[in-house]
């Protein structure tokens, strides 16, 4: 089967090949829904919607875990919240592949080790990356955190509009859902799971 990994020696754009499988598959679409494919305005769209889907779906080529990887452990005593709010991320949901579109909340309490801040919007990226339900994208970015860097808690907050919702079936824009993770102390203490929640302004 051909690969979407590398350039195409005989595309002079430089852009990576499609397999004209892929591209058959995305023609049957459009011909289902009533359009002809063959016209000028959509010669190029089964090639485009192929690479555009394999950037949608980078997820699937990386282990989020790995951003993790990089600790320290030199802290200063430094024992409170960490928090990085209002990350932006899209992602796609898997009963409709309609976009999923919000912003997440990430925190965790450190024991002796810590991340780069980035990290944590590397992991939710890594995993929204891929067909999911915002659930599981919540239930996945706080375990992944809550394995790795073996905090005394970890609290996440997802918020996200659906475009399953918002453009077809119910039809209810401006309606979002939100979605959260609470371990270790954030779930045992509710002085700190509303300490962790004001922070981050729910």
């Amino acid at each position: 089967m051909s690969s979407l990994a590398g350039p195409d020696e005989d595309d002079p754009r430089g852009k990576p090949p499609v397999p004209e499988e892929v591209q058959d598959a995305i023609r049957t679409l459009i011909r289902w829904t009533g359009d002809d494919p063959e016209r000028e305005g959509l010669l190029d769209t089964p090639a485009r919607v192929a690479r555009a889907w394999k950037e949608y779906c980078l997820g699937y080529k990386e282990d989020p875990a790995h951003h993790l990887s990089r600790i320290f452990e030199e802290v200063g005593g430094y024992n409170e919240i960490v928090l990085l709010k209002d990350i932006p991320f899209q992602s796609h949901c898997e009963h409709h592949m309609a976009p999923i579109i919000g912003k997440a909340a990430i925190a965790y309490l450190p024991t002796d080790r810590v991340v780069g801040i980035s990290k944590l919007a590397r992991v939710l990226h890594g995993f929204a990356r891929r067909l999911q339900v915002q659930e599981r994208l919540t239930a996945e970015v706080a375990d992944c955190i809550w394995d790795h860097l073996k905090p005394q808690g970890v609290a996440v907050v997802i918020e996200a509009s659906h475009a399953c919702m918002t453009a077809r079936g119910v039809r209810t824009p401006g309606v979002a859902m939100t979605t959260s993770r609470m371990m270790g102390t954030f779930l045992e203490d509710s002085r700190s799971r509303e300490e962790v929640l004001k922070l981050m302004g729910y």
